[in-house]
């Protein structure tokens, strides 16, 4: 009898485990339970505008150049200053222009480094002037990879260059996150990731670039921490 009754309570065990008394883990590398979801998230948020993002694959990287989107820095606005001196002069602090340029032409200033929050002093010059480098949001190998070997070169053209895909940075992290998303790679000052991840999203938004799965779910487990993240305008 004695052993029947061990039996009898081992079946119980185990009836109640399928019954829900035991919660299985969560798989290796899935969210973190959160009451934030882009599902549910408020509208004009980053995390509502990525859940209309389309899901797929990554396509090959065959057939990517950096030409393919244009010469690096052209002046596609037709200010008279080419984009690379255009984000200079918003993003440095206390910037000194070259004579005759009319104010283009950067000749130094500081960079907050929006990336790891450390000052970085930009001299215009040969040897010093990678100090600090126009880095594309969403990497354009990135963006190749999904949807931008299909459009015209001059859409291309257009993305590179749009003020909302870019963001001046020290060139060694610039370096650092080569063509990685937000699966890979994140900015190592963790007080900017909501805001760079929220702009990812808005230029793939904007452009209808897709995101691969892993790339959704580590945007969203950065905005979840901020699911009031606004998403920005260009």
């Amino acid at each position: 009898m004695r052993r029947r009754g061990w039996a009898a309570l081992a079946l119980l065990v185990v009836l109640g485990l399928g019954a829900g008394w035991w919660t299985r883990p969560a798989p290796s590398g899935a969210a973190a339970p959160s009451g934030a979801t882009p599902s549910s998230a408020s509208a004009g948020t980053a995390l509502a505008a990525l859940a209309t993002l389309p899901v797929t694959g990554r396509a090959p990287m065959t057939g990517y150049d950096r030409a393919a989107f244009g010469p690096a820095w052209k002046d596609v606005d037709r200010n008279g200053c080419d984009t690379r001196n255009d984000v200079l002069g918003r993003d440095l602090l206390g910037t000194e222009p070259k004579a005759g340029t009319h104010g283009c032409v950067v000749l130094r200033g500081e960079l907050d480094d929006p990336y790891t929050g450390e000052r970085v002093d930009f001299v215009r010059g040969s040897g010093t002037s990678a100090k600090v480098q126009v880095d594309h949001v969403v990497a354009l190998g990135d963006a190749w990879q999904k949807g931008a070997q299909q459009w015209s070169p001059a859409r291309r053209e257009a993305f590179a260059n749009d003020p909302l895909e870019l963001l001046a940075t020290s060139g060694a992290v610039n370096q650092a996150k080569g063509d990685g998303d937000a699966a890979t790679w994140l900015p190592p000052r963790k007080a900017f990731r909501c805001a760079y991840v929220a702009r990812q999203v808005a230029v793939k938004a904007a452009y209808r670039l897709t995101v691969t799965a892993a790339e959704r779910d580590a945007i969203a487990r950065v905005l979840q921490s901020c699911p009031g993240q606004p998403l920005p305008s260009g």
